[in-house]
């Protein structure tokens, strides 16, 4: 009898195990995250959403390795994230990652170019600033390197933003509300631009926002309620799986 073939489900690229993130306040512990437990596989496109105050941003802190948990562990890379010190974990983000948020954070004493040629320093690589180059030609401010970012736009600003994420060709990409300064036709150009570049360097893209417009592009939604992580065949957040403490 012939053999069926089946298909190797990929490894996990992201994968977050009862993730939780506590803290002590004058009314008792607060439970910002809640035993998050899911994998992120690699090129998928995943929206974390919820209400203000759910915990998304500090689940994506978590997952990046920029807080940590008080439980739980975050795998990236196939490598356990905080069983590295912070020197361990900044050097693999250096490898792994590139992030967008939603304040542009660019240095204001650096130039459009010399901002996203300096993850590229960093790390150590001869061709900075051609690589910085081309990126910044590639999002449409070729006109633009010389200029500081308060003489750019916010539009601006998050293109160079973006550039300096996408430069190191990152395995995953984290964007904390990407749109979140902008205006809406603005908005919808960062939003086209940034799945461009993603679907060009098939980068495994984790976004929080609020914008649903944004989160309908990507393939899947992590919807996150009072620190809880839905069950993802949901598709309103669920109050019988709110705790005692958690986070609201």
């Amino acid at each position: 009898m012939p053999q069926i073939a089946t298909l190797a489900t990929p490894p996990a690229i992201l994968r977050a195990e009862q993730l939780s993130k506590k803290v002590a306040t004058a009314d008792g512990q607060l439970v910002i995250v809640h035993h998050a437990d899911f994998t992120v596989t690699p090129g998928e496109a995943v929206a974390i959403v919820g209400a203000s105050g759910s915990g998304k941003s500090t689940l994506l802190g978590l997952l990046a390795g920029l807080d940590t948990p008080t439980e739980g562990k975050v795998y990236l890379g196939g490598e356990d994230l905080y069983a590295l010190d912070e020197d361990g974990r900044a050097r693999l983000r250096g490898r792994m990652v590139g992030f967008v948020f939603q304040s542009f954070q660019l240095l204001p004493s650096l130039t459009a170019l010399e901002n996203v040629m300096l993850p590229l320093e960093l790390a150590g690589a001869a061709d900075a600033r051609a690589r910085a180059t081309a990126i910044l030609d590639r999002v449409g401010l070729g006109a633009r390197h010389k200029h500081y970012p308060k003489q750019l736009s916010g539009g601006e600003q998050q293109r160079v933003a973006i550039a300096r994420a996408f430069v190191t060709e990152p395995k995953v990409l984290f964007a904390d509300e990407p749109t979140g300064n902008l205006d809406a036709n603005t908005g919808r150009s960062m939003i086209e631009l940034l799945f461009e570049l993603n679907r060009e360097q098939g980068a495994t893209l984790v976004l929080v926002t609020h914008d649903t417009a944004l989160a309908g592009r990507c393939g899947r939604r992590l919807v996150i309620d009072a620190g809880v992580i839905q069950p993802e065949s949901a598709t309103e957040p669920v109050a019988a799986a709110r705790i005692a403490g958690v986070a609201e």
